[in-house]
């Protein structure tokens, strides 16, 4: 067997590798976990050598399969601050995409530098998920430490830093610092000279499909993309399209872009794409199939999902007025409100554990369709959309999303996320494909499509201007 390509995630709670042959079959898949801190509320920290340590392992088994890769490709969560000291050693745990400690970081920042201007430079608002405001935070609250940084990285940067030496990040995560200019792809000096960060301790900027270094086996890895990115390319969407659209613990609506465009409000974000010379554009919701999860633990720990997905399907859309409000950890599109709660509303003795389920899921798909209405203010016209996630396995739910958004919805033969973009990205740096283009046309093929319920688009329709209603009076309630 020719060499694979392999693909490595970084993710929040493991490192996830593929092995594809350059059909984009998958001939070995591992995984190796690693645990998440939280010593203060609302803090959300890893220790980056668990990072590499999994890498070894998932990098190990992969080859056990496969062999010696042709070539590897990251990908990983985006946003964590790495902080290393001049010999390349981890200052202090990573804070992660997820960690909300550094409100007032972004208050200053929008302060300092101005919204509209943040925005049009960065493409996006200050949220406390980014690297920048966290920089800021170690320079305040952590004095001492933020002294000895010599280096920052990005999570699957520091692996990359293990891998092969090289200290490079790509332009799609280095997009999620809120120090890059996306528009020209490189550091922005204005956020630099801003905020006081000295630019000697951020990492070179490549494209996705770049070589940025090998191994010590002399194999070539590529520069990679942020989790979100990877994941769009191994869906196929590499150009203007199909959407991306990602139902998993979180839901993403992403769209690819010919050009930079950036919503006023700083609603959607926009990054650089893994993909050369194209941009994306992405309404995030925080709690899509994390609002399922939850409430079966706290409803019904001990029965499957499939089962309450059939007594979900046992009710007709609305479920007799009954809607979900699904900012259980506040929201990001379209909102920007990490204080954004959600709830139930027209609750009745009529309704059992079934229709609770169908309003979350209705209130899920009311929050993608949401994210979808605001990324047409970057000039966004749907006509179809590749799902990925786990979310994604249950027919109902596509049929509900597909109806809510009013679009055909795609699967893929190969649901494999980020790590399977990333692969494709290693083996454009390593020849195997001679772009990005050519690897999604070799490797990618769609297997279903889920088309919208006739019956289900009108009363959706109607259900949304009341889901609409609900955000406002239950903030005015909070008040």
């Amino acid at each position: 067997m020719a060499n694979a390509l392999f693909g490595l995630d970084v993710g929040t709670t493991a490192v996830k590798g593929v092995a594809i042959d350059a059909a984009g079959a998958v001939v070995a898949s591992a995984e190796a976990g690693y645990p998440l801190s939280t010593p203060r509320p609302g803090w959300a920290e890893q220790d980056p050598e668990d990072w590499w340590a999994a890498t070894q392992a998932v990098l190990g088994e992969l080859q056990e399969t496969a062999g010696s890769p042709a070539a590897i490709g990251l990908s990983g969560q985006m946003h964590g601050l790495v902080a290393l000291d001049r010999r390349g050693g981890v200052l202090r745990p990573a804070i992660l995409w997820n960690d909300q400690r550094t409100a007032e970081q972004c208050a200053e920042i929008e302060r300092t530098v101005g919204r509209h201007e943040l925005v049009e430079l960065t493409g996006n608002r200050a949220l406390t998920g980014f690297t920048a405001p966290k920089l800021l935070w170690m320079r305040e609250h952590e004095p001492d430490v933020h002294a000895r940084i010599a280096r920052i990285a990005l999570p699957k940067d520091f692996v990359r830093l293990r891998l092969c030496g090289e200290h490079v990040t790509d332009v799609a995560d280095a997009s999620g610092t809120l120090l890059l200019d996306v528009a020209q792809r490189h550091w922005s000096e204005r956020m630099l000279s801003a905020l006081e960060i000295d630019p000697g301790i951020l990492p070179a900027v490549l494209e996705g499909p770049d070589p940025s270094g090998v191994t010590g086996a002399g194999v070539p890895v590529a520069a990679g993309a942020g989790d979100q990115a990877a994941g769009a390319l191994g869906c196929g969407v590499h150009e203007p399209g199909p959407l991306s659209l990602v139902l998993g613990t979180s839901g993403v609506v992403f769209a690819a872009l010919d050009r930079y465009a950036a919503d006023p409000e700083g609603r959607v974000h926009a990054f650089c794409h893994a993909v050369p010379d194209t941009w994306h554009a992405m309404g995030v919701m925080l709690s899509a199939a994390g609002s399922l999860r939850w409430l079966r633990d706290v409803a019904a720990p001990e029965v499957g999902y499939d089962r309450l997905l059939e007594e979900a399907a046992a009710w007709e859309p609305g479920a007799q007025g009954l809607l979900f409000l699904p900012y259980l950890a506040g929201e990001r599109t379209p909102h920007a409100d990490p204080d954004a709660r959600g709830a139930f509303a027209g609750l009745s003795l009529g309704h059992d554990r079934g229709a609770l389920v169908r309003a979350v899921l209705e209130g899920v798909a009311f929050g993608l369709r949401d994210c979808l209405d605001v990324l047409a203010t970057v000039g966004v016209r749907a006509t179809s959309a590749r799902v990925s996630g786990g979310g994604a396995r249950s027919r109902l739910w596509l049929s509900i999303v597909a109806s809510v958004l009013e679009i055909p919805l795609e699967r893929v033969v190969v649901d494999a996320g980020a790590a399977f973009g990333a692969a494709l990205l290693g083996g454009v740096a390593a020849g195997t494909f001679s772009s990005c283009a050519e690897a999604v046309a070799a490797t990618v093929r769609t297997t279903e499509i889920i088309e919208p319920v006739s019956a289900w688009v009108e009363p959706y329709r109607e259900l949304r201007s009341r889901f609409q209603a609900l955000y406002p009076a239950l903030r005015e309630v909070q008040r």
